[in-house]
């Protein structure tokens, strides 16, 4: 039996199995802040562009006007995240929002079919391990995108904040629950390990939730290591669209780009402590709690705060190089494909997960992000390089990472491949022949 599978690269998955009812998108927000939600989303505006009936339930309060254009029915929960929130009830929604348990299995009760199908992108900043409860009775027809690692590692990174290095440790088992990993501290583990049990109790130990899908093959290994059965893992990369359509002259260019969440994790703290060190300068793209100092950092560094795909795709004309420094394991680092396939060579963590294949295909670096002496080498050894060097990096960028992702159609006939196969399972044959899947999916 294959551990994971590659992403479907025809549209012979949605010739598969029975059709779709509706779709069930389940995820913390309805606004694209990060690349789950991002995903999400567009997943929706896929679907819905061959007809496919799609209900998107988020923790937020809905207000997503594109996608109501779309006429997706929209189901907020209208709570705040869990950052935001007051403190003892995030202490207590975190672990079981009960809210979101009712909101779900009335929707069920309310629009369930034997061909709907359920999809659930991210939980753990509002809706909590709970939604797993309501969704039980239809847990056959539900697939879990497993876009960062909260689904098997209680502080959702197989790292140790603490000691600042990858996590072996088996999540939930002795080790783990004694070591004081978080970034925060020992006490907000706990609380960490708590909502892990809850999610052991409400998803892993129930195999009808038989589908997580994963990022990248090299995720697999952490999955099992958090005692997730082999069959009930299958690999979809993710979709990648260049953020230029014509090719960056990185060449000609002197400036370091950072695209992402402004978050400890993200290594952006890393990016201006080498980039400083390097005597370079640094253009930071994105928000989060890190912004205000990020912003007072010093006058090597230029935050333009959150953008649209399209107005990053502007900002980083000025670049040299993308930097994707993540202090954990990145399952994917989606931006650095967009980033490459618009003709910038990728600065990235050893840890990566792309790091290999990007460093195979010669237009990447990668390096020990958190040593900041070796970060800072790289940087200075990438400004100085030739400019014929840096073209090649960039054509070869420009040409060559787009075989690391999906295309958005490859990606969205690999999920109703997914989908059609669980709904062909649990339907009665009987029942088989209702519901269309009109346009393509025909």
């Amino acid at each position: 039996m294959d551990l994971v599978q590659r992403p479907v690269h025809s549209t012979t998955a949605v010739s598969l199995g029975s059709s779709i009812d509706r779709v069930v998108i389940i995820d913390d927000y309805s606004m694209a802040r990060g690349g789950a939600t991002a995903l999400a989303v567009l997943s929706a505006k896929l679907f819905r562009r061959f007809d496919v009936p799609v209900s998107y339930i988020c923790g937020d309060d809905g207000a997503n006007t594109e996608l109501a254009e779309l006429d997706v029915a929209i189901v907020p929960l209208n709570n705040r995240d869990l950052i935001n929130a007051d403190l003892a009830k995030a202490i207590v929604t975190g672990i079981h929002n009960v809210a979101a348990v009712e909101m779900i299995t009335a929707w069920i009760r309310r629009n369930d079919t034997p061909n709907t199908a359920y999809h659930v992108h991210g939980w753990s900043k509002i809706l909590s391990p709970a939604i797993f409860k309501a969704l039980v009775p239809v847990a056959s027809r539900c697939v879990i995108h497993a876009h960062d690692f909260f689904t098997a590692c209680p502080n959702g990174a197989f790292f140790d904040y603490q000691a600042q290095e990858v996590c072996m440790r088996r999540p939930l088992g002795a080790s783990c629950i004694a070591t004081a990993c978080d970034k925060r501290n020992y006490s907000h583990k706990l609380w960490r390990v708590a909502r892990g049990y809850n999610l052991v109790r409400l998803l892993k130990n129930h195999a009808d939730f038989g589908r997580i899908i994963l990022l990248h093959e090299k995720m697999a290994g952490f999955f099992l290591r958090a005692g997730y059965e082999p069959d009930r893992l299958v690999t979809i990369r993710n979709p990648a669209a260049a953020l230029s359509r014509e090719r960056i002259e990185a060449e000609v260019n002197d400036e370091f780009v950072f695209i992402g969440r402004l978050d400890e994790e993200k290594g952006i703290e890393d990016a201006v402590k080498a980039t400083r060190r390097a005597g370079a300068r640094l253009c930071v793209v994105g928000d989060g709690p890190l912004m205000e100092r990020i912003s007072a950092a010093g006058d090597h560094v230029r935050t333009v705060g959150w953008q649209s795909h399209a107005e990053i795709g502007q900002t980083i004309r000025r670049a040299r190089a993308l930097i994707m420094p993540s202090r954990y394991p990145e399952p994917f680092g989606l931006v650095a494909i967009e980033a490459a396939g618009s003709g910038l060579p990728v600065i990235l963590s050893e840890s990566a997960f792309l790091a290999d294949e990007m460093v195979g295909l010669g237009f990447a670096v990668s390096c020990n992000m958190t040593d900041e002496r070796a970060f800072a080498d790289a940087l200075v050894s990438f400004s100085s390089l030739p400019k014929e060097h840096v073209r090649r990096m960039s054509e070869s960028a420009f040409k060559s990472s787009r075989q690391l992702a999906s295309t958005p159609d490859e990606w969205r006939d690999a999920l109703i491949g997914e989908y059609r196969r669980l709904i062909s399972k649990d339907t009665p044959p009987e029942l088989s022949g209702s519901g269309t899947i009109k346009g393509a999916f025909s």
